[in-house]
């Protein structure tokens, strides 16, 4: 463990302790210069020059180590120097094995999750929104760049395009059968049945007087010479009137009978007649070719759009209502519910052991040719970023202990001489 005067901020680079630990090297070089010329003067600055001397061969050795893991010293080809760069395609296979052994195994991934509680902590995270708000508000910014930043015409049209081809890949003649037989079955039709009746009787209302020129104009001359026709035209509309009411008020009646065979008859041959299914589908296809679907279809993409850029701009404003409200329960029902717990703990178990069992090994390769595809300069630069800082820390502690050691062979040389 190296002196804490000697350690460097908490906050230095690699750059900053390589000058820490060269300008200790250079001070040690001119300490020992100094000592040999006061050596003669007190016999106490033969252990400043051993401890000088022996610190330089310590920091020098120590600086031969550290630059020989990445460069040749002083650009020297000195056998078995450079050493990461000249193995970096061993290193890579090296590595890519060992996180294949030792963490991409279904049997270690599965030991590892079964100690994680993913349900309790996705719990905690929507229950509790101020304990994500850093992490939500780093994914909103990355939503909404992404969304920003791709292509909106291409991107609409694939949206736009894959609402039109699910729609009219969409079987629709079987769902609407099913949807009739089943409110038939609950007696659901019954209201719609009596709004048409009162819809009947209020469009009578409004055109008697289109009935009864109707009938004057298919009368004779002389049932309209007799002014009959006008009573004839009034007794259909009365006629009108009550078959309306009769079958609004009783449900055996005939008519509402026939109604009601015709609309199961209708639910039958929507769910198994060819020629019925083929025609609700060019009814469909004419549909989705209607430039006014096109539209509504455009529109439905935008307000999306739109929507998603507004939850990701602003998540606070967007959990605050009847959403958020919603994640919350979710989240207190994720801590809550034991049994869910364990449900969703063991599916995510089970997927993630199955995406390392089918996708593992492609891990282990993407790893091993990332790094074989890297130059020497670049692994070099990206090893040294990540351990330099600790390596320049060896330097230092050579050059330290070596003083140490040569203070201590200086003092027994003195003891024994």
């Amino acid at each position: 463990m190296m002196p804490s005067s000697l350690a460097a901020p908490a906050n230095g680079g690699p750059r900053t302790m390589r000058i820490v630990a060269t300008g200790l090297l250079v001070v040690m070089a001119a300490l020992y210069v100094l000592s040999r010329f006061m050596e003669p003067r007190h016999s106490g600055w033969g252990f400043v020059r051993a401890f000088a001397e022996a610190a330089m061969v310590g920091g020098l050795a120590d600086w031969f180590a550290v630059t020989a893991l990445f460069r040749h010293p002083l650009g020297l080809p000195i056998p078995h120097t450079a050493i990461i760069p000249r193995n970096k395609d061993r290193i890579g296979a090296t590595l890519a094995s060992f996180l294949k052994d030792n963490f991409l195994t279904p049997r270690v991934v599965a030991r590892r999750m079964r100690r994680m509680d993913v349900a309790n902590a996705a719990g905690r995270f929507l229950a509790t929104p101020t304990e994500g708000g850093r992490l939500r508000a780093g994914a909103s910014r990355l939503a909404a760049n992404v969304l920003e930043s791709l292509d909106q015409d291409r991107l609409g049209g694939m949206v736009k395009g894959a609402i039109a081809g699910r729609l009219r890949a969409l079987n629709a003649a079987p769902l609407i059968g099913q949807a009739i037989a089943a409110a038939m079955q609950n007696k659901r039709h019954l209201p719609v049945m009596d709004a048409l009746i009162q819809w009947g009787s209020k469009v009578l209302l409004r055109n008697e007087a289109t009935v009864r020129a109707m009938v004057s104009q298919r009368s004779g001359s002389i049932l309209r010479w007799t002014g009959l026709d006008e009573r004839i035209g009034q007794a259909v509309i009365d006629g009108l009137y009550k078959l309306l009411d009769d079958m609004a008020t009783d449900p055996d009646h005939p008519l509402r009978i026939k109604a009601e065979e015709g609309l199961a008859q209708l639910a039958y041959d929507l769910q198994r007649d060819p020629d019925m299914q083929a025609r609700v589908d060019r009814i469909r296809d004419e549909l989705l070719d209607n430039p006014a679907i096109a539209l509504w279809i455009d529109g439905l993409w935008e307000s999306a759009r739109a929507g998603m850029l507004r939850a990701v701009r602003d998540p606070q404003a967007a959990l605050a209502g009847k959403l958020g409200e919603m994640l919350r329960q979710l989240g207190g029902t994720l801590q809550q519910d034991a049994r869910l717990a364990k449900t969703i703990n063991s599916f995510v178990r089970r997927a993630v052991v199955g995406a390392v069992a089918t996708y593992g090994d492609q891990i282990v390769t993407l790893v091993s040719e990332t790094i074989r595809g890297w130059d020497a300069r670049t692994i070099t630069g990206r090893l040294e970023n990540a351990v330099g800082r600790d390596l320049q820390y060896i330097r230092v502690n050579g050059t330290v202990v070596g003083g140490l050691v040569g203070v201590l062979i200086h003092l027994i040389d003195r003891a024994v001489g």
